[in-house]
């Protein structure tokens, strides 16, 4: 609908939908402007899966999404598994993606609905998220590529679904570190099966749509802006169902979950568009591609989970008082890796 494989206008009615979603789901008592989270919420799948101390809590949305996708295209019949295509980069700066969301506090997909959410911090972690794209995207002119994938046989595009449903058995039978499905206490979450309900017609939608933060922030660079605007309807969407439930919060402090430091705000985020370019998609996309089928992005969904972790073992994820000097150097030497990954691939395209 939005890659030009459908009529436009349903597409761009089912990113405003998912805008307003999101916000619900915070209205229902997810964190503050934290309805989807791909990067958030795979980290506190690290922590129910005891990778890390805290917090442990299991997030349906992240099963939702996955199993959505994946209704989605075995209803349209276009389930194909697919894979085969530089896995190990893909986890590589799936790694790096995880890590730099969380000295943000967010992933890209967060970030629009912090900005629905009139958080002004956002706006600056945005600007850095369209400037690592725009060197991705100058990257990909000069020849780089993550690869395709190819047409694998079934089962491995299964496993990414398959991990989905033995998570939520676990979940069901208590296994998962943190508040069962009987729990009302811990982290702050929405009642459980209808964030996995709103989360699965998100992934279908996500899946339909082929929504991805990444390719909005690419069309800037492009001639056709349909993603673009879908992002835009997004935040307008969450705006809206955000100001009707009293979430609506203006300004750059006080802000739920986010800091005011500027310039640590747009530098993460452009390490974060830069990976999502180099790994083929921001991490909510990666999510919605392994429910569809591909193993190469469950592989990069693994790489966020284990950057996640990462970042909270060694102290790099920020505070509301801004990020740690681990976090800083994290940032800078992803940076520097990324780019340097970016060079030496298009170095070899060319000769």
């Amino acid at each position: 609908m939005l890659r030009g494989d459908g009529p436009v206008l349903p597409g761009l009615a089912l990113a405003a939908a998912l805008g307003a979603a999101c916000a619900g789901l915070v209205a229902l008592g997810n964190p503050g402007n934290m309805g989807v989270c791909g990067a958030c919420f795979l980290r506190d799948l690290a922590g129910a899966l005891r990778m890390i101390e805290k917090p442990r809590i299991f997030r349906p949305e992240v099963v939702g999404v996955m199993l959505g996708a994946l209704a989605h295209v075995l209803a349209r019949r276009r389930f194909a598994a697919r894979s085969g295509s530089f896995a190990t980069t893909r986890f590589f700066f799936g790694l790096w993606m995880g890590i730099a969301t969380l000295v943000f506090l967010g992933c890209p997909f967060r970030m629009l609905q912090r900005i629905g959410g009139g958080d002004t911090n956002a706006a600056f972690g945005a600007a850095g998220f369209v400037g690592g794209v725009g060197l991705g995207h100058l990257f990909e002119r000069r020849g780089y590529s993550v690869g395709r994938t190819e047409i694998v046989r079934g089962p491995v595009g299964l496993l990414g679904p398959a991990a989905a449903l033995i998570l939520i058995v676990l979940f069901a039978r208590g296994m998962l570190a943190g508040p069962g499905p009987g729990d009302t206490g811990g982290p702050a979450h929405a009642p459980w099966l209808l964030a996995l309900g709103i989360a699965t017609a998100a992934g279908a939608a996500l899946s339909a749509t082929g929504f991805c933060a990444v390719s909005a922030a690419r069309q800037i660079f492009l001639k056709r802006k349909r993603m673009l605007v879908a992002a835009l309807l997004l935040v307008a969407g969450y705006a809206a169902v955000s100001l009707a439930t009293g979430g609506f919060r203006g300004g750059s402090g006080g802000q739920p979950i986010a800091h005011a430091d500027t310039l640590w705000n747009i530098l993460p985020m452009a390490l974060v568009g830069l990976t999502g370019v180099l790994a083929g998609g921001c991490p909510v996309r990666q999510m919605v591609m392994a429910g569809e089928g591909n193993g190469d992005a469950f592989v990069t969904v693994a790489g966020i989970t284990t950057g996640a972790a990462i970042a909270h073992n060694m102290g790099m994820v920020s505070s509301p008082d801004g990020p740690t000097e681990a976090a800083k150097w994290a940032t800078g030497i992803g940076l520097l890796l990324a780019v340097a990954y970016a060079v030496a691939m298009t170095a070899r395209r060319r000769s």
